[in-house]
Order: C-alpha cells, then sequence, then structure tokens
C-alpha cells in the first residue's frame, strides 16, 4: 500500500521539563520527539521544577520555546489556589489550567476547599484539567456539577474512573477526558516486569480495566501520551524512582497497529489524536501541516533510534506496524524516513483560537 496521509497529530499532555530540569528532556528534543512521532503540535503541562504559576514564568517559558521548539507548542496554567490575580492576565495564552489532586511529579497538590475556589475564580473558554484518579474523581464531580464548567479528565486509566465519567457525561456535565498509550497497551502484570520503568501515575491497571477502556473508546476523547521522560540513572538508581513513562515515539505506532489488528480505525486515530483535541482546546490548526506514514511497515521499537533526551521506552522490544515516513508544517518538510530537517525554533508558540 502507498503512504497514508494524516493531519498533523496533536499531543495535548506533555511534559518536556523545560525549565529547571533539561537533563530529562528539552525543547528541542522533546519537540524532535514528537516530530519523529507524528505529532505536530503539542501542549505542555506547567508542573515544571518551579511550576509555571505567574504571567512572569510563563512568559519566560514560552520565549524558551520559541528559541529552541521544532513543532509547535503551547501551554498550560498551573495553579496551588494562591495566584488568582494572575488567571486574567494570562486566560488568552493558554490552553487550559492543570490542577493536581492526587500525589504525582513535583506534588503540586491541591485539597476540596482550594479546587472549588480555583473554579469558582477560573475565566475564560478554555478547560480546567484534572489530575484525579480514586476517590479525587467522586470530589471534583460535585465541583463540576456545582460549577458547570468545561473540564478534562487526564490519563483516565480504569474501569472504575471511566464508568463515573460516563454517567457524568450523560447527565450532561461538560467533561471530555484522555486516556494514554501506556494504559491502553500495558497492564500491572508488565509493570513487574519493567520495575521502575514502568512506575508512573496513574499506576498500570488489571487487563480488566484496560479491556473497559478499549470497549468504551467511543466515550473518551483524546489520546493522550503524558510524555514524561526521566533519565536511566533516576529511574534505576533514586531510592523512589520518579513516576512517568517517555510516550511522543511511540504513541502513533501503537495506535496504528491496534488498527492493523481490528481493535480501532483510522478515523478513531484522527478523531482521538487532532479532530477531538482541536474542539476541545481550540487549537489552530493548518492544512498543510500533515503526516505520511507507511502503513505495511512493520519494525521494532528499539532504545537506539528515538529522539526524546530520556532515551529509553517501556515498549522496547515490541513490534509494531506502520511507520512515520515524512513530516510536513506549514507545507515544509521537517522529517523525512527518521531525519529532522529543521533547526531548533522553526516551530511556533501557538496560542487559543477562538
Amino acid at each position: 500500500m502507498s503512504n497514508l496521509k494524516l493531519p498533523g497529530l496533536i499531543d495535548i499532555h506533555v511534559h518536556l521539563r523545560t525549565p529547571g530540569q533539561e537533563h530529562k528532556e528539552d525543547f528541542t528534543t522533546g519537540t524532535s520527539a514528537a516530530i519523529a512521532g507524528g505529532f505536530t503540535t503539542v501542549l505542555d503541562m506547567p508542573n515544571n521544577e518551579v511550576p509555571i504559576t505567574t504571567l512572569g514564568k510563563l512568559r519566560a517559558k514560552i520565549e524558551l520555546a520559541r528559541q529552541n521548539a521544532v513543532c509547535d507548542v503551547g501551554f498550560y496554567f498551573g495553579s496551588l489556589g494562591d495566584n488568582f490575580q494572575e488567571f486574567d492576565k494570562i486566560k488568552q495564552l493558554v490552553f487550559g489550567i492543570k490542577l493536581y489532586l492526587n500525589v504525582t511529579t513535583g506534588n503540586f497538590l491541591i485539597d476540596e476547599v482550594k479546587l472549588a475556589a480555583i473554579y469558582s475564580a477560573w475565566p475564560g473558554h478554555q478547560p480546567i484539567l484534572l489530575h484525579c484518579e480514586g476517590e479525587t474523581l467522586p470530589m471534583a464531580l460535585k465541583i463540576i456539577r456545582q460549577t458547570n464548567k468545561k473540564t478534562h479528565i487526564c490519563h483516565v486509566s480504569g474501569k472504575d474512573e471511566l464508568s463515573q465519567i460516563i454517567r457524568a457525561k450523560q447527565a450532561g456535565l461538560p467533561i471530555t477526558c484522555g486516556v494514554t498509550p501506556h494504559h491502553l497497551f500495558l497492564t500491572e502484570e508488565d509493570a513487574k516486569k519493567l520495575g521502575p520503568y514502568g512506575r508512573m501515575k496513574p499506576f498500570l491497571k488489571t487487563k480488566t480495566d484496560q479491556n473497559f477502556l478499549w470497549e468504551n473508546l467511543k466515550w473518551i476523547d483524546a489520546v493522550e501520551s503524558d510524555h514524561a521522560p526521566h533519565t536511566t540513572v533516576e529511574k534505576e538508581f533514586a531510592k523512589n524512582p520518579p513516576f512517568g513513562v517517555p510516550g511522543l515515539e511511540t504513541t502513533l505506532p501503537l495506535l496504528l497497529t491496534a488498527v492493523f489488528e481490528g481493535k480501532l480505525t483510522l478515523d478513531d486515530v484522527i478523531r482521538l489524536c487532532h479532530t477531538n483535541p482541536t474542539k476541545i482546546f481550540n487549537i489552530p490548526t493548518d492544512e498543510q501541516t500533515y503526516v505520511e506514514i507507511d502503513p505495511d511497515e512493520q519494525y521494532t521499537i528499539n532504545n537506539k533510534h528515538l529522539f526524546t533526551k530520556c532515551g529509553w521506552s517501556p515498549f522496547k522490544g515490541k513490534s509494531v506496524k506502520g511507520k512515520v515516513k515524512k513530516v510536513f508544517l506549514r507545507g515544509e518538510k521537517v522529517f523525512d524516513n527518521g531525519q529532522i530537517l529543521t533547526q531548533p525554533g522553526s516551530g511556533k508558540v501557538i496560542y487559543p483560537s477562538f
């Protein structure tokens, strides 16, 4: 079969680590990984070493991306419930605000009182994004019912959470949700084999949970990599290895392999990685930004061929079918058969399109 053309894909959930943790990833390596994986736009999370909770910190981060990115990059804002005066200043610059209701990387944790206050204070059309799992999801759903504010539940990982979200959607709440490739393609059995390289938040779940995600794919709005690179030294030798796995370069081949296996369709991939992200987050797109894939090429995921600075994948050794061959950004070829063709700074910093 000849190459297939896909619109430039969008990953709404990445951690590119700049500023502050460039030893794990930086804007050039992270966006190179995105391009190599078929993603021409990424939205970066605010839980940096120093969280992005002021206009000044956001502007500094934007400038670093402008100088170094090779794909398009947008940003989210952060809050610990103490920066409401910043909200009006940044609302046109970000694609939403990300809040953490469970312990994860950075420990930027907020409680129910602060969550309710942030919901009341948050202006504009862009969603509130939540890391909420287990006991914090019902709490979040209660506040969403009270405020009716647009909310995206990140990285839904199991049957219990998705069941609650389905019921909330059926009741008319303004909720969307995403799922990661690692929760679609790995389980707790893989976590035992992977050791620290399988340590993530939310944790990998049972096969029953994984099957429920696949069976209810129509209720899921986006596939988001939650690209969270850490060095092999940190993973192997830290007393408490950090949560997270890289995913920008493996998301699309995993999904294409699932298409080949009949688990979803190519239209599903476009819906989950382009159409829905565009609508939910008001992301600007360009018809001359697209990806060419060879749907028939079979290969094995290999750490040596990754662009991410961390240099490893939990999917190492997995055979996949479907390979990114060329990527065009606004009509310019930026990737061709394994080679990045563009220079740092060629990507754009993007803002919501209202």
